[in-house]
C-alpha cells in the first residue's frame, strides 16, 4: 500500500477545523484532526508545505516510521504547530490501518479495557444560582461527573464561562478581547461556589473545576486546600507548568487531585510531573500532543506512577479528534476521564461519527477507523474565519496575566 495523495480541509462550522485526508492506492482514506485554536492556519501551512511532500509514496501502515520521521527528520523539534500537524497525519494513517484491518481502532490497540468512557460535561453560570441550576440539569441527563464554572462578582467576564448552555466557544473576536481579571475575587468566590453546588448534587457526583492556569503555585494551594471539604474529582489547570516544579508546592498544600496537559505537546512537558508523582491526572490530547504513537507512550510513562488519564476535549478539537480519543480511551488501561463538550448541530452533520453518548459514558462505536468521516461538499460552505481567545489583564494594573 501507498500513500498517493493528502490533502488539508479548512472549514468553520460553527467554529474552524484543520483536517488531514490521507488518500491510498488501494482506495483506503484516512483523516485526522489538526485543529490548533486561533493558530489554524499555522498548521494548515505546516502541513500542505512541508509535510504531505514528504509523505506521498510511503507506506501508510509504517505509522511509527513515519511518526519518528516526521518528529526527528524536522530537526526543529516539538511545538504545538509541530505537534498538531504530526498528530493529523498519526490520526489519518491509524485510520487507514484500522479500515484495512477492518475492525474499529480500538480493537487495533489491544482490545477494550471497559464497556464505556466516563465523560464530563461543562455546567456554568453567570452566578452561582445558575452554575447550580445547570449542574443538576447535567445531573438530570445522566452525567456521573460534571465541571462547575460560575462568573465572578465584579468581573464582566470570565473565561471558560459560556455565552450560552451547552455549546460554548471561546475564541470570540477577529482579534484577541481582553478581559478583566482579579484573582482575590476568585479566590473569595470558588469556594463558595462548590459549597453550594456539592449540597445541590449530594456526594456521589464527581464535581470537577478548572483553573485555567490564572493561579501562582502558592495561590493554587491555597484554592485546593480551600476546595478539600468538597471532595473535587479534580482541580485543572492551576498555575502554568512551563516549570513543572512548580506542582511540588501546591502537592504539599493540598489533597485535592489534580490535573494538567491540555497544552502539553509531548512527553517531555510532564516526564518530571509524572515521575515525581505532582498529578494525578494527564490531560494531553491525541491532536496536541503528536497523535496516539505519542499519547501511548505517555499514557505508558503515565501508568508507572498510578497517573490517570484524562484527556482534554473541548469544542476546538473536532469530532475526528474525539473519535480518536474515544477509542484510545475504551484501551488504555490507566484511564480516569474524558472531557466532552458538544459540538454543535453544523459541525456534527460536517463529520458524522460512530460514537454516542449514554448515562455519562461515550462509546467510539464498532466502525472499521475511529467512526468519524467528514462531508467535504457540505464542509466547503463553511469557510475560514479569523477568532482569537481572548487574554485577560489583573484588574488593578493592567498586567496581562493567563486565560
Amino acid at each position: 500500500m501507498k500513500i498517493t495523495a493528502a490533502k488539508v480541509i479548512v472549514c468553520a462550522p460553527s467554529r474552524n477545523f484543520v483536517t488531514l485526508k490521507i488518500e491510498t492506492d488501494e482506495g483506503l482514506t484516512g483523516i485526522g484532526d489538526a485543529t490548533l485554536n486561533g493558530r489554524e492556519l499555522a498548521v494548515a501551512s505546516y502541513l500542505t508545505d512541508h509535510v504531505i511532500p514528504c509523505l506521498i509514496g510511503r507506506d501508510p501502515q509504517q505509522i511509527e516510521d513515519i511518526w519518528q520521521y516526521l518528529y526527528k527528520g524536522a530537526y526543529w523539534r516539538r511545538g504545538p504547530v509541530t505537534m498538531s500537524a504530526i498528530a493529523g497525519v498519526d490520526t489519518a494513517l491509524w485510520d487507514i490501518k484500522a479500515k484495512a484491518a477492518n475492525m474499529p481502532l480500538y480493537q487495533l490497540l489491544g482490545g477494550k479495557s471497559r464497556t464505556g468512557v466516563m465523560v464530563y460535561g461543562h455546567a456554568n453560570g453567570k452566578d452561582i444560582s445558575q452554575t447550580v441550576e445547570e449542574v443538576l440539569r447535567y445531573k438530570e441527563m445522566g452525567y456521573k461527573a460534571i465541571r462547575a464554572q460560575s462568573g465572578v462578582p465584579g468581573l464582566e467576564k470570565v473565561y471558560g464561562v459560556g455565552r450560552g448552555s451547552m455549546f460554548y466557544e471561546p475564541a470570540d473576536a477577529d482579534l484577541p478581547s481582553e478581559h478583566d481579571w482579579s484573582t482575590e475575587k476568585y479566590l473569595r468566590h470558588t469556594p463558595e461556589l462548590f459549597d453550594q453546588v456539592r449540597v445541590a448534587v449530594g456526594p456521589d457526583i464527581h464535581l470537577l473545576h478548572d483553573a485555567h492556569h490564572r493561579l501562582t503555585p502558592i495561590e493554587a494551594a491555597r484554592l485546593g486546600k480551600d476546595l478539600e471539604p468538597y471532595r473535587l474529582f479534580w482541580l485543572e489547570d492551576t498555575t502554568p507548568a512551563e516549570n513543572q516544579e512548580s506542582f511540588r508546592l501546591i502537592r504539599q498544600h493540598t489533597t485535592t487531585p489534580l490535573a494538567v496537559g491540555e497544552i502539553f505537546n509531548t512527553i517531555w512537558d510532564c516526564k518530571d510531573l509524572i515521575q515525581n508523582q505532582l498529578i494525578d491526572y494527564i490531560r494531553t490530547t491525541v491532536v496536541h500532543a503528536g497523535g496516539i504513537t505519542h499519547l501511548r507512550r505517555i499514557a505508558d510513562l503515565a501508568a508507572l506512577y498510578q497517573v490517570r488519564t484524562g484527556s482534554h476535549g473541548a469544542t476546538d478539537l473536532s469530532p475526528v479528534c474525539m473519535g480518536a480519543a474515544l477509542n484510545f480511551d475504551l484501551w488504555v488501561p490507566n484511564f480516569g476521564i474524558q472531557e466532552y463538550m458538544r459540538h454543535t448541530d453544523e459541525t456534527d452533520a460536517v463529520f458524522p461519527h460512530a460514537y454516542s453518548f449514554k448515562d455519562g459514558f461515550m462509546h467510539p462505536g464498532e466502525a472499521p477507523g475511529h467512526g468519524v468521516t467528514i462531508d467535504e461538499t457540505l464542509a466547503a460552505k463553511y469557510p475560514y474565519k479569523r477568532a482569537y481567545l481572548p487574554v485577560n489583564r489583573l484588574q488593578h494594573d493592567g498586567t496581562l496575566t493567563n486565560w
